[in-house]
């Protein structure tokens, strides 16, 4: 079960946009991630990272904030994120999510996220 202070880290990273270094830090090796359940998760800590960079890497900019409050029961955290991307080609999206999280102590095991997909249609910039 995670602490509240390390909760707290974790959205701090997040929100400074150092989303690849959150996962690095707050992830277990073998963590999961699962888009909406239209892909299979996503397995290892390591292929989270690389996709992270490969998603920050065709941004121009990113800002994150943490919809408060969030939800802490036992092992499971939910979080209601807003990411704003504005991406180099001159997209932008907004997108508005809900993180499903298992934790295994201090680190994130399992996440899942929430969201309607038709946000991931570019706006045009």
């Amino acid at each position: 079960m995670p602490s509240r202070q390390t909760v707290e880290d974790f959205i701090a990273l997040v929100e400074s946009n150092r989303h690849d270094e959150a996962i690095e830090r707050f992830y277990t090796e073998d963590a999961s991630m699962q888009e909406n359940l239209t892909e299979p998760p996503r397995q290892g800590r390591d292929k989270l990272v690389a996709h992270e960079r490969a998603v920050l890497a065709r941004a121009k900019s990113v800002a994150s904030e943490c919809v408060r409050p969030v939800l802490i029961d036992g092992d499971t955290v939910v979080v209601h994120w807003i990411f704003r991307f504005e991406f180099k080609d001159g997209s932008k999206r907004r997108i508005e999510e809900l993180a499903h999280q298992t934790w295994k102590g201090e680190k994130i095991w399992r996440e899942r996220f929430y969201y309607d997909p038709a946000q991931m249609k570019a706006e045009a910039g």
